[in-house]
């Protein structure tokens, strides 16, 4: 969905209300410190058992996009039930219908108009991630200036309404570091405030099993007092080759402009572009139209050793035609560094690559997206792999336009790491 101004710039009594609610308490807060919760020093959390596979988790969900968490009860086969969920952006109910069951009521659009009073003490799990860009690195951080940064609170109104066991809150790291650390220690406080104990880090998705590098801030809250702790990262197992497509339609290769502008030796020094990445670079909702991010290379030849092949044609642009060398004009372009509020490095084929952002339909700097290539055509990533990389099994169905499909994709929450999250708490202990 596109972003317009008066997204940002909303000024309804509602929002003014809580911008000035948010404001005093930022004046008033105290000095205490708040550290984020430890890593679990005990058994890995693939191996912990659920300790009451029979009983029925009752799920609600906020900002529900394609429903990752719902995805993660499907893959670990859990007894749950949606109470509600709902999302504003039309194409995502689009999807949420074609995947989950759900009844129409018990969705909703706005959340600032939701009602969820009805479903006090009929749900035991609510997950949601507010809107992250007025707080994301890669933007404005106007925080609670921005309107999107006053939908936390919604969040928390819709927790005190409906009181669940536990509560599960993600955005963007920018969220700790904002306004000094104040703009979190206001919503921790907020959170507390509720009668709920209160855990929180940031976990990186290539920790948790899913070649892509992807920092979110995952904050937990417990009706009843926890020792809870994170679970521990485990050993990446797979590359990003691993979720490759065997078929991709031809629409996802780069033309003779395209291979230029990725091959270029000054844009491979770029550290938001790589080929033949292990782990896959952020996701975007733009990605759908880049020309930078993870590349797959994959030889002329079958007959061709792909090492080989992979070392000729990217590692030594000198022997790569002219044809794919970028001209001054697109070269400078790659070339910069970032904008005023986001810098980024050179460095490229990465080992980890960088997250899937929202934006992947577009197009942008070589670097901020990934790209793959084929018998020696470079391509972007197509919707499905970018699904993979969120965690998403391809019995998820796709249902949309692929920009759609990659907003939708760089929107959610990497499933993998709801699943260790799930393991580790024993979510079935909160089910009924």
């Amino acid at each position: 969905m596109a972003t317009v101004e008066k997204d940002i710039r909303e000024e309804s009594a509602k929002i003014k209300a809580v911008r000035r609610i948010v404001r005093k308490r930022a004046d008033n807060l105290d000095d205490k410190e708040i550290l984020p919760t430890p890593i679990s020093d005990g058994p890995n959390w693939k191996d912990l058992a659920f300790s009451h596979p029979e009983r029925c988790v009752r799920i609600g969900t906020l900002f529900s996009g394609i429903g990752a968490i719902e995805h993660a009860f499907q893959r670990l086969g859990l007894n749950h039930k949606i109470v509600f969920a709902g999302d504003i952006e039309p194409k995502c109910k689009i999807s949420y219908f074609a995947n989950y069951k759900i009844n129409e009521e018990d969705w909703f659009t706005d959340i600032r108009e939701f009602d969820a009073t009805k479903y006090k003490g009929k749900v035991d799990f609510i997950v949601g991630g507010a809107p992250c860009q007025a707080f994301s690195m890669v933007g404005h951080r106007l925080g609670f200036e921005d309107a999107r940064g006053t939908l936390f609170y919604e969040f928390a109104r819709v927790v005190k309404e409906t009181e669940p066991k536990v509560f599960l809150f993600e955005n963007v790291r920018g969220l700790l570091s904002h306004d000094k650390g104040r703009t979190w220690h206001v919503i921790h406080d907020i959170f507390e405030e509720l009668g709920y104990d209160v855990k929180f880090r940031v976990l990186n998705s290539c920790d948790y099993g899913i070649p892509q590098h992807r920092e979110r801030v995952f904050c937990l809250g417990f009706k009843k007092p926890t020792d809870f702790k994170y679970p521990a990262p485990i050993k990446l197992e797979y590359k990003m080759y691993d979720f490759l497509e065997d078929y991709i339609d031809t629409k996802y290769f780069l033309k003779e402009k395209g291979i230029k502008f990725v091959t270029s030796h000054k844009n491979r020094e770029k550290s938001y572009t790589q080929i033949n990445g292990e782990v896959a670079l952020c996701q975007k909702r733009n990605q759908e139209f880049n020309w930078h991010g993870d590349f797959v290379y994959h030889p002329d030849s079958e007959l061709t050793p792909t090492n080989e092949a992979f070392d000729e044609f990217i590692f030594d642009v000198r022997d790569v035609e002219e044809k794919y060398y970028l001209s001054d004009k697109v070269a400078k372009y790659v070339l910069a560094g970032g904008t005023k509020n986001f810098k980024t490095s050179t460095k490229t084929d990465l080992d980890i690559a960088r997250p899937l952002l929202q934006s992947m339909h577009k197009m942008h700097r070589a670097g901020v997206d990934n790209y793959v290539t084929f018998k020696g055509r470079i391509r972007k990533l197509t919707p499905r792999e970018c699904h993979r990389l969120m965690g998403f099994k391809d019995s998820y169905k796709i249902v949309v336009c692929d920009t759609s499909a990659y907003q939708q994709a760089g929107n959610s929450i990497v499933v993998d790491v709801l699943i260790a999250l799930l393991k580790q708490m024993d979510i079935t202990q909160y089910g009924v």
